[in-house]
């Protein structure tokens, strides 16, 4: 092994930022970010990960303002509580709710699912936000390489958890919508199915980045399989583009003072981040639709890896055995 080779996953994750951070310049001098007028959403009923600030936050605050019922599922249960005040004030919506849920924690997750179900709720809108970006190696209480495992497979769990009321809530008229927040970073991940926990070679932008490009694969493994049924579900990602968020406090520090002198001109706000995974679970020009990488609020191509079906197949199913659920995929196919 080259001892660059470390170093690679670094190179990549932030040549494909600059360029990220570029085209959102573009973006901002050309027409800026504003986020589409939407009706109201009153009756609906949305669960975002990691709400308690950055992007999440944002979500759950612009889905009160339609008058959505929201529950933030997070893992700081002070934070989940002020969150949630500060939303109500600033919305005027008191259907906002904090419900814990710690996606390093398979129980955790089986938990917060539990408790969802006993409040009876339909569920119109999953939006898996959360994520840890670029930490040191350390494990989750499963044994899960943290990066992998939180940005991940707690979602892949989380989400296979309720597909149930997600089925149950969506009507041909009305389905309901899963968006999946990745990252450009997608683009220079690579997949390791050999050692998805990265315990050979750990780099944490390499990690990061296979996160990211798991979820892609993910969301369209599970469109198909939501097509393949005739589910009244709909599966997509989203990128939101670099945004100026806690989630850089683990990077290298020259990139963090790099970040602290441009970030406001070159970094989205978290409110500005928010609009595709916004416009993802509410535009009505994508009732029905599913299957898509959504950036800037426009259906974009993902990296050509993501399209490969036996590797959206292979992941999906090692993904099952790792939260052990069955390989539900594989059941509809046999079928």
């Amino acid at each position: 092994m080259s001892l660059l080779s470390p170093l690679l996953p670094a190179f990549r994750v932030y040549y494909m930022a600059v360029v990220v951070v570029l085209s959102q310049l573009y973006q901002r001098c050309r027409r800026g970010f504003s986020l589409p007028a939407f009706s109201s959403q009153h009756g609906n009923v949305a669960v975002v990960t990691g709400g308690l600030s950055g992007i999440g936050f944002s979500t759950a605050k612009h889905l009160a303002k339609l008058d959505m019922h929201v529950i933030i599922a997070g893992n700081k249960e002070r934070e989940g509580q002020e969150a949630v005040k500060k939303i109500k004030e600033e919305t005027l919506n008191s259907k906002v709710e904090f419900l814990f849920c710690d996606l390093a924690s398979m129980k955790s997750i089986r938990q917060f699912v539990e408790e969802f179900k006993k409040k009876n709720y339909p569920l119109h809108v999953l939006i898996n936000n959360a994520g840890i970006m670029m930490v040191p190696q350390r494990k989750t209480v499963d044994g899960f390489e943290e990066q992998f495992g939180v940005n991940y497979l707690g979602h892949f769990l989380l989400t296979n958890l309720l597909l149930d009321i997600l089925k149950k809530t969506g009507s041909p008229s009305h389905n309901a919508r899963v968006v999946t927040v990745s990252s450009a970073t997608h683009y220079v991940g690579e997949l390791n199915m050999e050692d998805l926990q990265s315990r050979h070679c750990y780099s944490p932008c390499g990690a990061y980045a296979q996160s990211k490009l798991a979820l892609v694969l993910f969301s369209y493994r599970l469109q198909q399989l939501l097509a393949s049924e005739g589910s009244p579900v709909t599966a997509n990602v989203v990128d939101p583009g670099v945004v100026d968020t806690m989630l850089y406090k683990n990077v290298f520090w020259l990139t963090r003072l790099v970040k602290n002198l441009t970030y406001s001109l070159l970094f989205k706000t978290p409110d500005e981040g928010a609009i595709t995974s916004i416009y993802a679970a509410v535009a009505p020009e994508l009732e029905g639709v599913g299957g898509c990488y959504l950036y800037h609020e426009k259906i974009t191509k993902s990296s050509d890896i993501t399209y490969d079906e036996d590797l959206q197949r292979k992941l999906w199913a090692e993904s099952c055995k790792l939260v052990r659920i069955p390989n539900v995929i594989s059941k509809v196919i046999s079928t």
